[in-house]
């Protein structure tokens, strides 16, 4: 009987986990009822354990009906719990579909609102990109009407006010805008004669009759001033210094000329100064110091240039000739003679030849020593200036390059303090950076070739000067070698 109470007692505690594990909803009310029935029926076994000892038979089928009271307790348990369990799941799954019913609803909800909002976002942008177009077509008008009124107000039309744009009628603007264009046109394409005044040649005014080409040339048809019209500066007109006063008067007197030179102009606001050919000597003012120091070191170049040729055409001659002349009296002994010969000759070859003849009949080597003494005496007047002519070639380029870096420095001071608006304030040190190169270059080159030319011709001089003395010394000595 006791292992029997004790095989109840572990099903119960292994169904005990069991039940558990299949109502996890029941809740703590029901864990307590059980414990409840546990303890009950745990008190009648004790009781039939008790009595037991009285009576065995008693005692047994207290336990059997215990037993199956308590299994039939378990099963009614079971079958609960297990209705419990179905409800449970039974509402779980309709709480599941009411909540996907929900989501959905929602979804759908969102997505009508995406769908709303990017409608919202598309009628905003093209709000925006309408806007920008209207501000973009406004300032297009505005714009346009400024460059107008820059185009005509030199001619007197204005068109454009800044202060009362704004509230201005734009399509009565754009009526007045075409008027003024068509107004301007019809002048622009028109020729008139009207009086006007205009400034001569010496700045006095005079009066007039003007013949105006539209509004791009000007003729003077007066009598006693005739001739091309310029812009004067401020809408004033000034007389050409080359008038063309011959297609003036055809003009006045109604003739049509066989050419009709213009001066074409865009606005009388700016003057037109008259372009003027420059001068050599226009140009070496550009050049500054510089460059008349340059231009005299060319001068001096030029003179001694022209010198030494002078030098050279009188030291030159043919030394063949007057080898050939002198040979028969070498030959015969007539040495007196041959130097006579030489002396009528005032070239530098006649010279060395005439000491080479006074001392023919030293021995060899202080012959040689002779001769070459008469060429160094020689060569010293042939070189004369050469030297200072290819000085002043390779100076000249130097001082060029000296003045295009003062001019670059006088140009940078005026940027300095007047800054790069004004081209005509930088002409002065561009001008004198080019000029003095120019003319450094131009006095260099020649000077250099013409001396270079001098000291070869000069050169070939001295050649002569050697070659007439060594044949004529030769000549002697196989002469002396043939009476010996």
């Amino acid at each position: 009987m006791m292992n029997l109470d004790a095989y109840l007692g572990r099903l119960r505690a292994a169904l005990l986990p069991l039940l558990l594990a299949l109502t996890p909803v029941a809740g703590a009310q029901e864990a307590e009822e059980r414990s409840e029935a546990r303890e009950e029926s745990g008190a009648e076994r004790e009781e039939a354990a008790q009595g037991e000892g009285e009576d065995g038979e008693k005692g047994e089928r207290t336990l059997r009906e215990a037993y199956q009271q308590e299994f039939a307790f378990l099963v009614a348990q079971r079958r609960e719990l297990e209705r419990r369990l179905a409800d449970f799941r039974e509402r779980a799954e309709e709480q599941s579909a009411d909540a996907e019913a929900d989501v959905e609803a929602l979804q759908g909800r969102v997505d009508t609102l995406k769908d709303r909002a990017e409608r919202l976002q598309k009628r905003a942008t093209k709000a925006e990109r309408s806007v920008d177009d209207s501000e973009s077509a406004a300032e297009t008008l505005k714009s346009t009407f400024q460059q107008a009124d820059a185009t005509l107000e030199p001619f007197g039309e204005d068109i454009f006010s800044e202060e009362d744009w704004e509230d201005r009628d734009k399509a009565g603007a754009i009526k007045e805008l075409f008027s003024a264009g068509d107004a301007f046109l019809e002048q622009a394409s028109s020729i008139r004669r009207e009086e006007g005044s205009f400034f001569l040649a010496d700045g006095s005014e005079t009066e007039g009759e003007v013949l105006h080409l539209g509004r791009v040339a000007t003729y003077s048809l007066d009598a006693d001033h005739p001739g091309i019209l310029l812009p004067a500066g401020e809408g004033q007109l000034k007389l050409a210094s080359e008038s063309h006063a011959e297609t003036a008067e055809a003009l006045a007197a109604g003739e049509v000329p066989e050419s009709l030179p213009l001066f074409l102009y865009t606005s009388l606001d700016d003057e037109v100064s008259e372009s003027t050919s420059d001068t050599i000597l226009g140009t070496i003012e550009k050049g500054g110091t510089i460059a008349w120091l340059i231009v005299g070191l060319g001068a001096l170049a030029l003179l001694l240039v022209l010198g030494r040729i002078a030098i050279l055409l009188r030291a030159s001659s043919r030394a063949e000739h007057l080898v050939a002349d002198i040979r028969p009296m070498v030959e015969m002994g007539r040495i007196q003679e041959a130097v006579q010969a030489c002396r009528h000759r005032r070239d530098a070859v006649s010279r060395v030849m005439t000491a080479a003849l006074q001392n023919i009949d030293r021995e060899r080597a202080h012959l040689e020593d002779v001769i070459s003494e008469a060429m160094l005496r020689e060569t010293g007047h042939l070189d004369r200036f050469g030297g200072f002519i290819l000085v002043i070639a390779a100076v000249s380029p130097l001082l060029g390059l000296l003045g295009t870096v003062t001019g670059m420095i006088a140009t940078f001071e005026v940027i300095t303090e007047f800054g790069t608006g004004d081209p005509k304030l930088l002409s002065g040190g561009i001008s004198t950076a080019l000029v003095t190169t120019e003319l450094g270059l131009i006095v260099a080159i020649p000077t250099l070739l013409v001396g270079n030319l001098l000291s070869g011709w000069a050169g070939r001089i001295k050649d002569d000067m050697e070659q007439a003395a060594l044949r004529v010394t030769n000549v002697h000595d196989d002469s002396e070698r043939r009476t010996a």
